[in-house]
């Protein structure tokens, strides 16, 4: 079975790595997105996928578009009789989803119609979900809007971040890709239409998605937290000065204290007092610091009372990151 294998973020390798393993597949060639500077020295890196196919021996193609013939060359030089899609980034137009025999598939991190778009596993934190997945679809010319072959569930443990929830999914990729695959290609697996109900898109984070607007109950703040961990992180600020906070429990709020933002010095951990109930900061990271438990932080500050975290530098408010699309 001849396979092109499209992807870029870590959560994209397991599942390469599995096709490249297994007999039964051959992969042809890997696309990923091209190289590009990151982190603070702006040094230019390849993307994991990159990575993982270079490591792998397989051929390696990083387009900035596949809109021309021209573009698409490579891919159709393959004779695939399959496209799998895991995170690549850029959205197929009829041309390219034309090319393999039998067609393209997405191994798309939600349990589909939930969370279509840039940013599912975040999303399902952030909301509050106990219970996700990833789902394999057939490919269309919408956004994650395919008919789904096959989907595997992954339970959301109580402290999940979105990188801990992202290494489970990627696993959970591999064996639905690796199981799923076989049947969907020899014709044993029709994709059925995606309900209507529930359906919702999510967005590319920003920045600002980790801002702590504390007048919002703990609970909420809580899994703001894990959600933007590890990028771009919840914060507030001190002052002039970012505060990161890295982890952080709900507790009740502190007696007689009221304006939501207000830092409370209390053991184990300081509090920040919430719309509802209050938030203990766990471990933080002043600007220009290392992270360090609350407890430290507030002992360095000499803490004397009446702080109020996040009076200032707030960004602007940023489009909502999940919005449902109507029936």
């Amino acid at each position: 079975m001849r396979v092109v294998y499209f992807g870029t973020p870590d959560f994209a390798v397991p599942a390469l790595e599995s096709l490249a393993a297994d007999d039964r597949f051959d992969v042809r060639l890997v696309v990923s997105r091209p190289d590009r500077p990151a982190g603070r020295g702006r040094v230019v890196g390849s993307s994991p996928v990159a990575v993982a196919a270079r490591g792998l021996g397989v051929p390696l193609y990083q387009p900035t578009t596949l809109r021309s013939a021209e573009d698409r060359a490579p891919l159709v030089a393959t004779e695939a009789d399959v496209f799998v899609v895991a995170a690549f980034g850029l959205i197929f137009g009829r041309a390219t989803l034309a090319i393999p025999r039998v067609g393209c598939v997405n191994l798309h991190a939600s349990l589909l119609p939930r969370y279509r778009g840039a940013s599912p596993i975040l999303a399902a934190i952030l909301s509050g979900e106990t219970m996700t997945g990833v789902t394999m679809m057939e490919m269309d010319a919408g956004l994650d809007t395919g008919g789904v072959i096959a989907e595997i569930e992954e339970a959301i443990l109580a402290d999940d971040t979105t990188d801990s929830l992202s290494l489970r999914l990627a696993q959970s990729a591999a064996t639905l890709v690796g199981d799923e695959l076989p049947h969907y290609i020899a014709g044993r697996r029709a994709a059925r239409p995606q309900p209507a109900r529930g359906a919702s898109l999510t967005r590319l984070i920003s920045k600002a998605d980790g801002w702590l607007q504390w007048t919002r109950s703990a609970t909420d703040l809580e899994r703001q937290v894990r959600a933007m961990w590890s990028w771009p992180r919840a914060w507030t600020t001190l002052g002039d000065d970012q505060l990161q906070v890295h982890r952080a429990r709900v507790v009740p709020e502190p007696v007689g204290a009221s304006k939501p933002g207000t830092l409370v010095d209390q053991e184990p951990s300081p509090v920040v007092v919430c719309g509802t109930n209050a938030l203990s900061l766990e471990v933080v990271q002043l600007a220009g610091r290392k992270p360090s438990e609350g407890s430290a932080f507030v002992r360095g500050l000499r803490f004397g009372g009446g702080l109020v975290l996040g009076e200032r530098g707030a960004p602007e408010v940023a489009t909502p990151l999940v919005v449902s699309i109507p029936e």
